[in-house]
């Protein structure tokens, strides 16, 4: 059977929030949508005709079997795993999630802020053994988050962070004028946040530029009395340095939501580093976060059917 209707793959094991959304925005006429648990893989039939693919990730070989795919849509906003497969077609249009953890991810960090500055944490502990010890908490107030990565997460992060009476600064690949934002210098000025903030952010994407870029080096540039919070992707931090700096006080201590190789295996250093607390990459998730992910694929399935351009297209040549 014949349809003139654009076939779309939903790759993933909660397909609802997808179609619910492409019924409301009255699309559902104008595509064929198949959907597919992650655990299964697309039949011949699938390859041969979807023009249209959202999935969380691929393997190798799939993409260059489906002749008549021209967007693919990540779920997440990082795209690594896409960019690294050694058969991504140069033809094909990829779009990332990217803005799609605004709700989220910036309240973490938030948290993430307040359990470094104030002394929930040591009270818990307290509490196990009846032990009632005055520590006095850290103002955030006066104090300077410097955020590398200024994206759409690190801008609402600082809006968030000046209503508590924060100094944000932070680099960007292309500074301009950022509201909340008192200074911004390009990445290779990265020493300077560093030398001022008694917060370092990282919100980084994964690229070759990023790898490693946490070292001794640029840890020694921090004040022993800041921490450092990643939630940006762990291979952006060399491990053995970041713990070395905690230990010996070179630092205050970082909070981690993203590791080079997820699940943290259980005898990874992290888990028993002084100074380090390890999350669960909690940054992100949210309960209707399928939601968010399918109002931007939605609208970017309305600009392909129109043959319009797409909304977060992934830049090949940044990496991002």
């Amino acid at each position: 059977m014949t349809t003139s209707r654009a076939h779309i793959l939903l790759w993933t094991d909660s397909p609802n929030a997808y179609l619910d959304a492409v019924k409301v925005a009255g699309l559902d006429h104008r595509v064929a949508i198949d959907t597919l648990p992650r655990k299964n893989k697309p039949s011949a039939d699938q390859l041969a005709r979807t023009e249209a693919l959202m999935a969380g990730g691929v393997p190798a070989g799939l993409l260059p079997s489906m002749p008549k795919l021209r967007w693919a849509q990540a779920m997440s906003a990082g795209v690594e795993g896409w960019m690294a497969l050694p058969d991504l077609p140069q033809a094909l249009t990829l779009t990332c999630a990217r803005g799609t953890h605004t709700e989220s991810m910036p309240e973490n960090i938030m948290a993430a802020l307040f359990y470094a500055a104030k002394p929930v944490r040591i009270a818990v502990e307290n509490q196990k053994s009846a032990k009632w010890v005055h520590t006095v908490p850290q103002p955030l107030t006066g104090k300077t988050l410097g955020i590398l990565g200024l994206g759409v997460i690190g801008q609402e992060v600082a809006r968030l962070a000046s209503a508590f009476g924060m100094r944000v600064i932070g680099t960007k690949r292309r500074p301009g004028a950022v509201p909340n934002v008192a200074e911004i210098l390009p990445p290779e000025r990265t020493d300077e946040v560093l030398a001022q903030s008694d917060y370092v952010l990282l919100l980084l994407p994964a690229t070759k530029e990023t790898d490693n870029f946490i070292n001794a080096e640029r840890l020694a540039k921090m004040k022993p009395t800041a921490w450092l919070i990643n939630f940006g992707r762990g291979h952006t931090i060399v491990d053995s340095d970041l713990i070395a700096a905690a230990k010996d006080k070179r630092i205050a201590g970082a909070v981690l939501d993203v590791f080079r190789q997820e699940p943290l295996p259980s005898d990874h250093p992290f888990w028993k580093a002084e100074g380090i607390v390890v999350l669960p990459h909690i940054g992100g998730p949210h309960p209707q976060r399928d939601r968010f992910v399918a109002r931007l694929f939605v609208e970017n399935l309305e600009r392909f059917l129109d043959g319009a351009p797409l909304k977060e297209v992934v830049d090949r040549a940044a990496g991002y």
